[in-house]
């Protein structure tokens, strides 16, 4: 299965409790299926160093749909502008 990724997102905070939270959008070329892929780890030290780690996917709609917009969604927006941009746009096409 090969899997073509492209980072939307990516947050860290610490030092003493680590959280990371990731949005990768991912085609499959297997299933022919795009979607988007959400990586939350939280890390404390404190604790003899455990790690929690979740993965989730959603299809984009769903991702576009969630509450406030973070870094994630205006990166897929504007990838999704620029996928879907209008060739005849005579001031793009000019300069």
């Amino acid at each position: 299965m090969a899997l073509l990724k492209r980072e939307l997102y990516r947050h860290l905070k610490g030092p003493e409790v680590t959280n990371a939270d990731r949005c990768t959008l991912v085609f499959d070329t297997d299933r022919k299926s795009l979607y988007v892929e959400r990586e939350i780890a939280h890390l404390d030290t404190n604790a003899g160093g455990t790690i929690d780690y979740q993965t989730a996917t959603m299809d984009i709609a769903d991702y576009l749909k969630q509450g406030g917009q973070t870094a994630g969604h205006r990166e897929l927006w504007r990838l999704l502008r620029t996928l879907f941009k209008e060739e005849s746009e005579p001031e793009k096409l000019a300069g």
